[in-house]
């Protein structure tokens, strides 16, 4: 590790900073996980698109398809193509604690720079906050390496801001994702102060965060890789703008972005927000490729409809774009 446990939240104020983006895990057509594709991915974001860490194998890379060895062979993956040039925070979120231990240890022994544990889905349970501090108190005891929460609705509750900035007291709980409303993120943010690093998903609000909280970490979905090219890098512009305090400028470029949000976000199968974001990936040049099981592929007609939403959108791809 990079870091002591006793110095893990000062590293992550330092280091912790800038466009994160949760990657999407592309498949053969056998389902095997297409290492080449990730590894060509990773460079691409981390050395073109200059996006800042990588958020591995959460939901968006469809780790609930994974087995125990692929999640590991990911992160493999993705600290070997970050090391000396990003960030990966490696997602050990699972029902079953003993699998995230298994890969939180994982994590810290290869050298990841950050794990994210998902808040367990919890069924028939309406007081949630003690189980919700002993689960994260107890992974916290077990590893050294820094931690990040992560509240979301999937979990069938969302963890209060109070409750979060009592978990943020302990010693490697250093950030959270929190997909809450903006009166949750807000205040957490003002009760947590330099103890915990406050995040959300929603690359629409990033700027309106920089601007009004004062954030530096965009942690993250897969917008820093869908709204970019190598030659149309206006997140990482606007972003740099707004850590400059130059506002204005910023929030000119951010809007000008809106069509390519909308493209994506009109396109979007309702069931099938990987295998969107997948072909869209190839639009750009990216390892896309097939989702597994549950998640279900695009019909050609949606394929028809992304493409030419895409081709209207104001996006140059920066290589040959699939057909």
């Amino acid at each position: 590790m990079k870091y002591t446990k006793a110095d893990a939240k000062q590293y992550a104020r330092e280091n912790m900073r800038g466009i994160w983006a949760a990657a999407l895990t592309p498949f053969a057509d056998d389902y095997s996980i297409d290492e080449i594709g990730f590894r060509r991915n990773i460079r691409h974001w981390i050395d073109e698109l200059e996006i800042d860490g990588l958020f591995i194998s959460g939901k968006q890379g469809e780790f609930f398809s994974m087995s125990l060895s692929e999640r590991k062979r990911t992160f493999d993956i993705a600290v070997e193509e970050t090391r000396g040039k990003g960030s990966a925070i490696l997602s050990c979120s699972d029902q079953n604690i003993d699998i995230v231990l298994d890969l939180a240890r994982h994590a810290q022994r290869i050298g990841g720079d950050y794990i994210v544990v998902h808040a367990p889905v919890l069924h028939f349970v309406t007081d949630h906050d003690e189980i919700l501090y002993q689960y994260y108190k107890y992974i916290s005891e077990q590893v050294d390496i820094g931690i990040a929460m992560w509240s979301h609705p999937d979990s069938g509750y969302l963890m209060s801001p109070e409750l979060c900035a009592r978990i943020s007291e302990l010693p490697n709980i250093v950030a959270i994702k929190y997909s809450v409303p903006r009166e949750n993120y807000a205040r957490l943010t003002e009760l947590a102060g330099e103890k915990l690093i406050v995040s959300t998903a929603s690359e629409d609000v990033w700027f309106d965060n920089i601007e009004q909280l004062g954030w530096r970490l965009y942690l993250c979905s897969s917008p820093p890789y869908l709204i970019q090219t190598k030659f149309d890098k206006r997140m990482r512009q606007y972003t740099d703008l707004a850590f400059a305090g130059k506002f204005e400028q910023a929030r000119k470029i951010r809007d000008s972005l809106e069509p390519v949000r909308q493209a994506l976000k009109a396109t979007r199968p309702k069931g099938k927000p990987q295998a969107q974001q997948k072909y869209w990936q190839e639009l750009l040049g990216q390892a896309g490729g097939t989702v597994r099981r549950p998640m279900l592929p695009l019909t050609t007609a949606e394929r028809v409809a992304i493409r030419t939403a895409f081709e209207f959108c104001g996006l140059k791809p920066g290589a040959e774009a699939a057909e």
